[in-house]
Parts: structure tokens; C-alpha cells; sequence
């Protein structure tokens, strides 16, 4: 058992420590947002050509196999960026390349940049796949619009918007729709995960093993959302990825008659790096999940409620060692 509880005290520290530095440069991804943006479609038909939103609407994404150069212009139509066969090229003198940089858009533009400049390309990749901030799609300012504001129970279609492309010298232009939508009753949610925990906690300080069951149960449902958040493209998953794999350690250790503390560390990571890091979508209407909202706000509650349950339980049985058993010659 010494083993086991080695084991997962090795594993949390080889998964968990890497998470705050990775972190740290997930801010141009959201997990969640009040804007819905959406493509709608090409202006012109291109079989093989795929533009979609992707991080919670972060960045628009094409895929080009078409067989020839796909062409997305920046914001003075200049060339920006080109999706050839053979992979995708940034033009280094497109304004575009140094706006799209930063969310913010304030990376200083070289002077020999410019929407007249004649492109040089700089190949960034061998995918014909690519991604990039642009601000034609998003609601620039950091206040609520004016719609918003005044009515914050409905949602509000803010605008239309248009992306050029060009394919040889036929210009069209991947088009969609900017929506702001009111956020949920993030108190409910968080309602819900206090009154899961609590129950957790009190059930499993009667249930001697069955905590471990739960613990299963919630890294498993933990997991389950991470892998399939990882699936579509959404970064930054191997910290929620191993909290739920240390969960699941700590529930068959448990199981099996471990100490306690494997369900103080197994709850903890669970409850932090599988729910609370994700507790921006109690507060946005917009997730970034390939399903419902509902059901990504369910797990990330299950993993916060259920984590700081069996983590509580963890803890208050080592301040209160188990009962001795009763001998059978009484």
C-alpha cells in the first residue's frame, strides 16, 4: 500500500507542477465568453475549403484541400496569409500579422510593413490547417455593448461580419454572425457544487470504501470531459487530464483500503485542475465544448463538488482515526 501511496504522490507532482507555467499562456483561449460567434458560410462555393469558429471564439480556423492556395487578406485587403499544399505562409510585411498577434492588437508594426509593401512569405507551418486572431469577427471594446447593457436578459445579434479570401484572382469572403447572449445564474451552479460537496463529505464519512467509489465515478466523468475537449482542438487539458487520472488512483487505493491521504491529494487535484480552473463557464453563456453548455457546466460542477467531498473526507479521517473493530469474542 506504501507503494500505491507513493505512486500517486509521484504522479500529482509530475502532472501537476508543469500546470501553472502552461497556464499562464492559455489567455488567448477562453473556456468561455458571452459572444457566440458563428460562420454561416462561403460567399462563393469552394469544395474543400473549411472555415469554422474555434476557442470560445478566439480565433477563426480554414482548412484548405482544395488542391490550390487559398489566400486569407488582411484588414487593407493586403495578402496575409496564404494555405498552399504544401503548408501555410505569413506574409511578414502584412500589418495584419503584427494586429493579429495579440488579442489586444498592440504589437508595434515595422516600418517597412505596410499594405502596399510587396509580401514576403515566411513559411509557419507544413499543415494546410490554420489559425488566427481576427478582429473582423470579435467585439473589440471591454465594456458590455449598448444593447447588452440595456437589456442583459436576451441576447442581442450585434452584427454581420465578412472575412476576404482570394483563390487565383476570384475574391470571396467567409461571412458569419456576432451574437452577445446573457450569461447563466452562476449562482446555481455554484450552489450546486457546495451542496454536492457537503453531501459527499457526509456520506463518505460513513461509507469506509464507498468514498472510492465516488472518486472513480467523478475522475472518470472529469476525464471523460477533458479528453473530449482535447478531441476538438481545445489546448491546455493535461493538467484536468491528470487530476482526473489521480482521482481515479486515489478511488481504487481507497478501495482497496488505502490511507486517507490518497483522497485528500486525489479530491484536491480534481476539485482545483479539474473544476475550479475551468469555473469560467459558470459565467458565460458561451463554452468552449464541442457539446451543450449545460453539460460542460455539469461536469466542471461535478468535479469541484465531488473533489472537495472526498477531499474533506480524506482530511477529517485523518484527524479521526477509524474505529477499532469489534473482536469476534465479545
Amino acid at each position: 500500500m506504501r507503494r500505491g501511496v507513493l505512486f500517486l504522490a509521484v504522479l500529482a507532482g509530475a502532472l501537476l507542477v508543469p500546470a501553472a507555467p502552461a497556464s499562464a499562456h492559455g489567455g488567448e483561449a477562453p473556456d468561455a465568453t458571452a459572444y457566440r460567434i458563428e460562420v454561416t458560410g462561403l460567399s462563393v462555393a469552394a469544395p474543400g475549403l473549411t472555415v469554422r469558429v474555434v476557442e470560445a471564439g478566439a480565433r477563426l480556423e480554414l482548412t484548405n484541400d482544395t488542391g490550390r492556395t487559398v489566400e486569407v487578406l488582411g484588414y487593407s485587403g493586403e495578402p496575409y496569409l496564404e494555405v498552399r499544399p504544401d503548408g501555410t505562409y505569413q506574409n511578414v510585411n502584412s500589418p495584419a500579422a503584427y494586429t493579429n498577434r495579440t488579442l489586444g492588437g498592440d504589437t508595434p508594426v515595422p516600418s517597412n510593413a505596410g499594405p502596399a509593401a510587396a509580401p514576403q512569405w515566411d513559411r509557419i507551418s507544413g499543415d494546410r490547417t490554420v489559425r488566427w486572431h481576427d478582429q473582423r469577427i470579435r467585439w473589440a471594446g471591454a465594456d458590455p455593448p449598448p444593447e447588452a447593457a440595456a437589456d442583459p436578459s436576451r441576447p442581442h445579434k450585434l452584427r454581420d461580419w465578412s472575412v476576404p479570401l482570394r483563390q487565383g484572382v476570384t475574391t470571396f469572403a467567409a461571412t458569419g454572425t456576432l451574437t452577445w447572449e446573457p450569461p447563466p445564474p452562476a449562482w446555481a451552479w455554484w450552489a450546486g457544487a457546495i451542496v454536492l460537496a457537503a453531501g459527499v463529505t457526509a456520506a463518505g464519512l460513513r461509507l469506509r470504501r464507498g468514498i472510492g467509489a465516488v472518486a472513480v465515478v467523478a475522475g472518470t466523468i472529469a476525464l471523460a470531459y477533458a479528453v473530449t475537449r482535447t478531441t476538438v482542438g481545445v489546448g491546455g487539458q493535461a493538467p484536468a487530464i491528470g487530476a482526473a487520472a489521480i482521482a481515479v488512483a486515489a478511488g481504487v487505493l481507497t478501495l482497496r483500503g488505502g490511507t486517507p491521504f490518497v483522497l485528500v491529494v486525489g479530491g484536491a487535484a480534481l476539485a482545483v485542475f479539474g473544476g475550479l480552473a475551468d469555473a469560467g463557464v459558470f459565467t458565460q453563456a458561451v463554452v468552449d465544448f464541442p457539446g451543450p453548455g449545460w453539460a460542460a457546466r455539469a461536469a466542471v460542477l461535478f468535479a469541484i463538488g465531488a473533489g472537495a467531498g472526498v477531499g474533506a473526507t480524506g482530511a477529517l479521517r485523518l484527524r479521526s482515526p477509524a474505529p477499532a473493530p469489534i473482536s469476534s469474542d465479545a
